[in-house]
């Protein structure tokens, strides 16, 4: 089984340094697929397609990142998800990968009767077609992925509305708890995810891959 590491909560940049160092240990076979969940202190992060300019919430840090997408918060009651993949046995596809996460979540919101899944032209998760209440945006390095996804569990959702988090306004955001009408804690939210992330990356797709070209490394996933 791929593994699973929970870091509580710890900053950005470090969690940012330990992850880029878990996909070279991948690459190199060192490691399994892993699984990362951590809470972020409150961030700005903002990805390959930039923030076009505008204006971002004020008084929070912001790092620059390689993952797709543009920029988005993170901060308590916010579960984040970094898998450290190699697609070598994945057939190198990276839009199933990235599908494979955005089902990940949407099992686990099933805990909680939850229905949400992907929306055609729109990345992350959406409740009713509507309500994004996860966002997703990676990055390949010769072929083993990281970076990853942001479920909102009980996240404050006002510093989304502040900005225009993935290029969407901020009031399209929601969380499980304000889904469900109660509350819940990351506590609750990691054992469906773990779950989710078994049975989804459990075992490698399409074991006669194609060979991997050494130093290759395909383009970031938009989030």
């Amino acid at each position: 089984m791929p593994d699973v590491l929970d870091w509580g909560t710890r900053e950005y940049t470090s969690s940012l340094a330990e992850m880029r160092r878990l996909r070279a240990a991948r690459r190199r076979g060192e490691i399994a697929d892993t699984l990362i969940l951590v809470e972020h202190p409150p961030v700005v992060t903002v990805g390959v397609q930039g923030d076009d300019g505008e204006t971002l919430p004020p008084g929070l840090p912001v790092v620059h990142v390689e993952r797709g997408g543009k920029g988005t918060y993170h901060g308590p009651g916010q579960l984040v998800g970094y898998p450290i993949v190699d697609l070598d046995p994945r057939g190198h596809d990276v839009r199933r990968f990235v599908h494979d996460v955005e089902e990940l979540v949407g099992q686990a919101l099933r805990t909680w009767g939850i229905v949400a899944g992907r929306v055609a032209g729109r990345r992350g998760v959406w409740v009713e077609g509507e309500r994004k209440i996860a966002s997703v945006g990676v990055a390949v390095e010769q072929w083993v992925t990281f970076h990853g996804f942001a479920l909102n569990v009980a996240t404050d959702l006002r510093p989304f509305r502040s900005f225009r988090p993935c290029g969407f306004d901020g009031s399209v955001m929601t969380s499980v708890a304000a889904e469900v009408g109660e509350e819940v804690t990351l506590g609750d939210a990691k054992p469906p995810v773990v779950a989710a992330w078994n049975l989804i990356f459990g075992e490698a797709d399409n074991p006669s891959m194609p060979p991997r070209v050494a130093g290759s490394s395909d383009p970031a996933v938009v989030s």
